[in-house]
């Protein structure tokens, strides 16, 4: 059987401090694609693991779709970026909803939260 490969769900990761990862469209191509989108924000700042290691420099993005919350893109800037955005690649993968990602647990204090908690759920 020969493999697929979903190339809208390919990561892209630069490994400089603050790490960048993102996965899937930015808000400019969903604009240009004339989508109806929203979109939550979560900066590291806020987050109790970020602050204890005093790495606070950051934020996760996402874009969902307005009608159905299908994610339609992450993005990331902060500490632990390339292994956060693993999350955000699973959920797209699978179609998750942005509500999906705002109502599963995640550990605490950890920077995986920040994923939940910039969840655009209306």
């Amino acid at each position: 059987k020969k493999g697929h490969v979903n190339y809208a769900t390919v990561p892209s990761i630069c490994y400089t401090h603050p790490e960048v990862a993102s996965v899937g469209i930015t808000e400019d191509e969903a604009k240009k694609a004339g989508l109806t989108y929203k979109t939550g924000k979560f900066m590291f700042m806020a987050n109790s693991r970020a602050r204890a290691v005093q790495d606070t420099d950051g934020v996760v993005k996402m874009i969902a779709d307005k009608n159905t919350d299908k994610i339609l893109g992450v993005h990331i800037m902060g500490p632990n970026a390339g292994e956060m955005i693993a999350e955000c690649v699973l959920a797209m993968e699978y179609g998750a909803s942005a509500e999906d990602i705002a109502r599963s647990c995640h550990g605490h204090p950890t920077f995986s939260p920040n994923i939940s908690h910039s969840s655009p759920m209306v």
